[in-house]
């Protein structure tokens, strides 16, 4: 009696990373290892604990933000995307000068790398 002859099965093709589209308030998707930030905005005309009222165009920028979108991730040297360590809503605190301000519809967001993040806020 004769064995069945078994098929071959197709080689399998190297895995490729899947770009995905993601759509959020912004309408704009990070690329890389970007994350775009929505800046947490202080109280305006802050009062110190003396009565002394620190005007607006005294403030610095904000360092912290929640993230809006995140991109796919950074490619690494094999061509794999090592994906971002962060999710939509994550509040981060991230470097001082560390980032690109975009404007869409007249609101501001941070575009920052995965690198200039230096915590996640709880």
């Amino acid at each position: 009696m004769k064995k069945p002859i078994k098929k071959k099965k197709p080689a399998k093709k190297a895995a490729r990373a899947k770009t995905v589209t993601v759509k959020n308030k912004a309408g704009m998707t990070p690329v890389g290892d970007r994350v775009l930030v929505k800046p947490i905005v202080q109280e305006e005309g802050m009062v110190t604990s003396f009565g002394i009222i620190i005007p607006d165009s005294a403030k610095e920028k904000p360092e912290t933000g929640t993230v809006v979108a995140v991109g796919p991730g950074k490619r690494a040297d094999d061509g794999k995307v090592v994906p971002v360590a962060l999710k939509v809503g994550d509040k981060v605190m991230f470097s001082k000068y560390g980032y690109d301000e975009v404007k869409v519809d007249g609101t501001e967001y941070y575009l920052v790398r995965e690198e200039n993040i230096l915590a996640i806020l709880n």
